[in-house]
């Protein structure tokens, strides 16, 4: 990952020696390339010294690198140095903002070696030791949600946090939170394509190969437990018809049993992994409790009669429900952890875990500037660092899954401080690790970053996912990993998501969305991150420019081609193609195309790691857990740290459910004696 930012930097820094710089007096401009756009600076110099830095143009993210946006150049001005440290979790945003004011004394006509002769580093600060009855490592959701939980039963509790923002992924993860939700399917609808999912489940045999209940027996009674809830559904609806008066259906062991098919998968030497029952059982019963707490911290968590239910990608059934976005969803919890007495602090690197008497006593620390920290803990330790897709060597070192489709440069939708350290902390005294072998794509990322940005597409009902020939090659519905190995196929690995909106052609009543061309689309089509076009006689013109590095110059026919035999299957209710279980998204390319305020979307998407499968093994109280099962006294997990939750494979929609369900348990059993 350092080599891959050192290039894109190297990159970076060589486009923005070819920006103009501008002067005014003694007012100088320099650009260089950031993470989402041109950072521009204004830097004031006089008598051969920086006094003022000022931004013309800040398009970084706000609430991950707002410490960077006011520190570096604040730290140039007073020590007259463009040496300085970059700010950790904004990596790219600190790059950009020195290489801008690099650009700026550029066009001065000053020495740049004068201004790099000497790097300014903050020095570290003597020892120190804190007390705490908890001490949680990670200020992620998991981390969050730990602290906030064991505050609220009276624990003194300390949050450390890597990065020089709180939040990690949860801060850049999606708002889709899987959750078994009756209230809210019985004002649902159920489709005749999920009905006729359901019945493929009742026609399921024990004795069908394809399950591996040889491997994993007890699975066996999920089947026979869903079966059991299927036909209650089928009796108590009796006379009702799907698509028109039947309700939505959902129920823990359908959960639980797209947990294990979605999660059961073979690795490259012929092994089978899977959820561990136990831990899909706890996710699933516990994970509509952990959605209400969160609204009552102010999550804004809708659940329950007339909440609106969706399939994000690879959740395989409708029960997503969505919440507070990223942006707002961190400071809320900061908020409410602050107010029930956590004490936060970020740059705060764990180390080392302390170990007495066989029980976990406390940890070392480091913050960013190396002052060494010593916390000992009345009580113990969480566990909430999050996994290590951030570290793709580290991936690759473990893989068993995906061989050559992955490198040690491989792209991700992390942040950079999700790099295993938890991990290595964890096993380091003994516990053991599930499922390291398997890390999940993201197919609809970003090709140019590997983020989850820049691109437009819904529901995974309505997605149409398209090659470079303009032909489907996938069933939209399937899991990750599925449509990550079927895009990586592809040439480059890339492939086009048609924006196809929540319409129904076998409901007139239902209008097509479509897409508006607004701020945040005209962004994306001029930073040639998607085409977007009124008519599809327009959109094949627009194919014709290079988009995301691809250009395959679809046409008008081809187009429409795609569209309408995608139509006639959401009509039909029948994908003849590729048997996607749930469809939506018809386009009416007429009505569309007549209005002026609406248009086509196609976005450019290719598979990046998002979401490491593996970690520490737990329990169903969060206990880490030794090789020989037996428990680490002292030490929790929760999150994307822990393994044998998800397996081989993570729903979507399953890691927010997880990291709150799970980092509520810590928070509770770590104070509950």
């Amino acid at each position: 990952m350092k080599k891959t930012l050192c290039l894109l930097l190297a990159l970076s820094l060589v486009i923005a020696a070819l920006v103009p710089a501008m002067a005014e007096g003694n007012v100088f401009t320099g650009t260089a390339r950031g993470m989402q756009g041109d950072v521009v600076v204004n830097v004031t110099i006089e008598d051969g010294k920086i006094t003022d830095i000022q931004y013309e143009k800040y398009p970084e993210t706000e609430n991950i690198t707002y410490v960077a946006r006011d520190r570096i150049p604040a730290q140039i001005i007073e020590h007259q140095t463009l040496a300085v440290d970059s700010v950790t979790g904004a990596t790219f945003a600190s790059y950009a903002i020195v290489g801008a004011v690099k650009n700026a004394v550029k066009a001065s006509g000053q020495e740049i070696a004068a201004l790099t002769a000497e790097a300014w580093h903050e020095p570290a600060g003597p020892d120190e030791t804190w007390d705490a009855d908890v001490l949680v490592m990670g200020g992620g959701g998991a981390g969050l949600a730990a602290a906030i939980t064991a505050a609220q039963n009276g624990a003194k509790v300390i949050l450390i946090e890597k990065s020089s923002v709180m939040g990690g992924n949860t801060m850049v993860a999606g708002a889709a939170y899987n959750c078994v939700d009756p209230e809210a399917q019985s004002t649902a609808i159920l489709t005749p394509a999920q009905k006729s999912t359901m019945d493929s489940y009742l026609a399921l045999s024990e004795d069908d190969p394809s399950l591996s209940f040889d491997v994993y027996p007890e699975w066996k009674e999920v089947l026979a437990q869903l079966k059991e809830d299927i036909n209650a559904f089928y009796a108590a609806n009796e006379g009702k018809t799907p698509g028109v008066d039947m309700p939505g259906f959902d129920s823990i062991a359908l959960h639980m049993w797209h947990c294990y098919t979605g999660g059961k998968r073979e690795m490259l030497d012929g092994s089978l992994i899977a959820p561990k029952i136990e831990l899909a059982r706890t996710l699933a019963e516990s994970a509509l409790g952990s959605f209400e707490w969160m609204g009552s911290i102010g999550l804004n968590a809708g659940y329950g009669a007339g909440a609106r239910l969706s399939t994000v990608l690879g959740a395989m059934w409708p029960r997503t429900h969505s919440f507070m976005s990223g942006a707002d969803r961190i400071p809320q919890l900061v908020k409410v952890a602050e107010e029930t007495g956590v004490k936060i602090y970020t740059e705060t690197r764990g180390t080392e875990l302390l170990v007495s008497d066989n029980r976990v006593v406390g940890a070392k620390a480091e913050t960013v500037n190396g002052t060494k920290i010593t916390i000992n803990t009345a009580k113990g330790v969480i566990l909430a660092t999050g996994g290590y897709c951030a570290n793709p060597k580290m991936v690759k070192q473990y893989d068993k899954y995906w061989g050559d489709d992955l490198t040690e440069y491989t792209l991700s939708t992390n942040l950079g401080t999700n790099e295993g350290d938890g991990i290595i902390m964890a096993t380091a005294i003994g516990a053991d690790t599930f499922g390291m072998g398997v890390a999940q794509m993201m197919p609809s990322s970003s090709p140019v970053k590997g983020t989850m940005t820049d691109g437009i597409w819904g529901d995974a009902a309505e997605q149409i996912w398209i090659d470079g020939n303009g032909d489907r090659f996938v069933n939209e519905y399937a899991e990750r990993d599925v449509l990550a190995k079927a895009s990586l196929a592809l040439d480059k690995g890339i492939f086009y998501i048609i924006y196809a909106g929540r319409g129904d052609i076998t409901k007139p009543d239902v209008k097509l969305t479509g897409v508006a061309y607004d701020p945040r689309t005209a962004s994306m089509v001029e930073g040639g991150h998607i085409w977007y076009a009124p008519t599809l006689k327009d959109m094949a013109e627009a194919t014709k420019t290079a988009a995301a590095g691809c250009a395959p110059a679809f046409t008008e026919e081809k187009l429409r081609e795609t569209i309408e035999k995608y139509n006639q299957y959401v009509a039909n209710q029948k994908d003849d193609d590729f048997g996607k279980e749930v469809l939506a998204g018809a386009i009416d390319i007429e009505a569309l195309e007549a209005d002026p305020n609406l248009g086509f979307c196609i976005s450019p998407r290719k598979a990046s790691l998002h979401h490491t499968m593996g970690g520490i093994c737990i329990d169903t109280h969060a206990r880490v857990l030794r090789e020989d099962g037996s428990v680490i006294e002292g030490l929790w997990a929760a999150g994307e740290v822990t393994g044998g939750i998800h397996a081989g494979n993570r729903l979507g929609g399953n890691a927010i459910a997880d990291i709150f369900t799970f980092g509520r348990i810590a928070g509770n059993e770590a104070t509950a004696k």
